[in-house]
């Protein structure tokens, strides 16, 4: 069956930011807008940066009763006291991070262009699959997702799923229809005014 209701709001912060300020610009952008999700997404390995970092935005998630997943950190997670992991490398680490962080924690997968990716993630247990980009562009390998997966993901799959990367307001009017979630990142942290830029993206999904 199609999807006919909106998509939700799913934010992932900047790969770095400010310890003391960006809690607050993240704040502003969640009180504008309903988000169901919230990911942090940084770009650095250094667990003393990610904890600190996790430890600024924490309550700003919380006091929301919005959910804040890790990217690949399953061990952090759990630590943390977060709701989940977004996995990184399609299917292969889903059982895996079921097994580590229980059936109640998020567990969701980014499957790149992969269709294939995308139905095992699900059959391993994850809780969303999110395919991207959305927009080709110099970065990765150039490819960019089919507006027809999303399309044929909300029609036959019930598990859902989030569209990011390279998101504009165009691809987002067109994917609206058939896509669960948009997951938007530096498509907001890059404008003076990330909340207004997110009312701008939301109101193209309407």
């Amino acid at each position: 069956m199609a999807q006919t209701e909106e998509p939700q709001l799913y934010l992932v912060t900047p790969p770095a930011f400010d310890l003391g300020s960006f809690p607050a610009t993240l704040a502003r952008a969640l009180d504008t807008h309903p988000v169901a999700c919230l990911r942090l997404a940084l770009a650095t390995r250094d667990e003393d940066t990610i904890l600190r970092a996790a430890d600024a935005i924490r309550d700003v998630a919380h006091e929301r009763d919005i959910a804040l997943v890790i990217d690949t950190h399953i061990v952090l997670a759990d630590r943390l006291g977060l709701d989940g992991v977004h996995l990184t490398d399609g299917q292969r680490s889903v059982r895996s991070a079921r097994k580590s962080l229980g059936e109640d924690a998020i567990v969701g997968a980014f499957c790149g262009t992969s269709r294939h990716d995308g139905m095992g993630a699900g059959e391993a247990g994850a809780d969303y699959v999110s395919f991207g980009p959305v927009t080709a562009g110099a970065l990765g390998d150039g490819s960019a997702v089919e507006p027809e997966l999303f399309a044929w993901w909300s029609q036959m799959i019930e598990l859902p799923v989030v569209a990011e990367g390279g998101l504009t307001e165009e691809t987002i009017r067109e994917l609206a229809p058939v896509t669960d979630f948009f997951a938007f990142g530096e498509e907001i942290w890059s404008d003076e005014d990330p909340a207004a830029r997110l009312g701008q993206l939301v109101a193209a999904m309407r």
